[in-house]
Formats: structure tokens, sequence, C-alpha cells
């Protein structure tokens, strides 16, 4: 019987004279190979786990460095509540041994150039509230509460270091801003800022007297 041999999409098949609609297809056609292939391929690629961590990491992703990001926030923050603390502390020791009242310098500016000198890693000294006021007793404390303005930040209410023996009230404000914009809100509210106050009471030291021999 003759066969009129063609090729058709990469298989080889042939035409049976008298019948149009019989066709005898090679079994080993690449199609059907290809076919075979493909399916296989895709099972494979389903029963895989190689991707399975970074699918789970990009989860955990958004939330792991918001976390990451507050602990550092908050690190900075206290960080610098603790800096403003030593820094008062130490400049308090100025109007403590007299040092400040016995200078011809500016109090306020002598006072702030001490903080200054140990806060300025992390704080901004120009944004430092300092208030220095004398007391007759320590009972005047309570009526000497800090006075705040419309936005929450410590007004002064003067900078005066009395004189030798006398009762001082120190109290030094500074806000601080968070660092990054979103998780400062989260932890501090829409202005993502916080106030830092520091209150010292002292009494000066006797750096006045007369002369033994006198």
């Amino acid at each position: 019987m003759a066969r009129n041999r063609f090729e058709e999409s990469g298989a080889t098949a042939f035409f049976v004279p008298g019948n149009s609609n019989e066709f005898v297809t090679n079994f080993n056609n690449d199609k059907t190979i290809r076919c075979r292939q493909m399916i296989d391929f895709i099972r494979k690629w389903l029963r895989r786990e190689d991707g399975a961590t970074a699918i789970e990491f990009s989860l955990v992703a958004i939330p792991y460095f918001m976390l990451s990001l507050g602990i550092m926030e908050l690190s900075l923050m206290y960080a610098s509540a603790s800096l403003l603390e030593g820094a008062t502390d130490s400049a308090a020791r100025l109007i403590r041994t007299g040092q400040i009242q016995q200078s011809s310098s500016d109090p306020e500016m002598m006072f702030r150039d001490a903080m200054c000198d140990f806060v300025n890693v992390l704080i901004d000294c120009n944004d430092v509230t300092i208030e220095v006021r004398t007391m007759t007793s320590y009972g005047d404390f309570d009526s000497m509460a800090p006075v705040f303005d419309e936005d929450g930040n410590m007004v002064s209410q003067g900078f005066n270091a009395g004189g030798s023996n006398d009762r001082i009230l120190i109290r030094v404000g500074y806000r601080y801003t968070m660092k990054t914009p979103l998780v400062g809100p989260l932890l501090n509210g829409p202005d993502g800022g916080t106030l830092f106050m520091s209150t010292i009471v002292l009494q000066s030291e006797p750096y006045e007297f007369e002369d033994a021999g006198a």
C-alpha cells in the first residue's frame, strides 16, 4: 500500500490513501515527549521547597525592621535622657562651688557651655531650656512648678544662681525628637517628640568667707 509521508509540527505521520481520516502517528514524536517533560517539570516545581525561607522572610521582614528601628530609637532616646541628667549634674557643680557666682562671665552662658561639652553628641544644646532660681527654703519647691507653653515645651523663669549658702533650684528641659519618621509617631505621638526634664535642688557651698587672720 502506497503512503505519502510528510512532516507536521515536528511529528512524523503517514497518510493512508482511500481513507482521509486515518493517520498512523509515530508515538515517539517530539511533541508528545515535550508535553510529558513539561508536566514532569511542573510537578517537580510544585513539590520543591527551596524558596520557602525567602517567602517566610518576606512576610516578617517589615515587622522585623520596624521592631529593629524601634529598639534603636528607644536606645538613642534613653541614652539622650541619661546624657541630659549627667550634663545637668556636671554643670550644677559650678553653681554648688560658687564658680559661676564668682565669675565675670555671663552666668547662664557659662552654665550652658558646661552642659554642651557633655551632651553635644546626641543633643542640640541650642534647644536646651535652662532655669535656675533661688529658694528661701526647701519647702518652696512645691510652689515652683515648671511652666509650659501651648506646645508642651518648658518655659524658663529666669537664671539666678544666688550666692553663698543659698538653696538653688536647677531645672533643664529638652524636647527629644525621634530620628525615623515611621517609628517616632508610633512611640511618641504625631510629632514624634518627648520632653526630657532634669531637676536638681542643692545648697551652694559657703565659698564666701573671711580670712582667718581678719
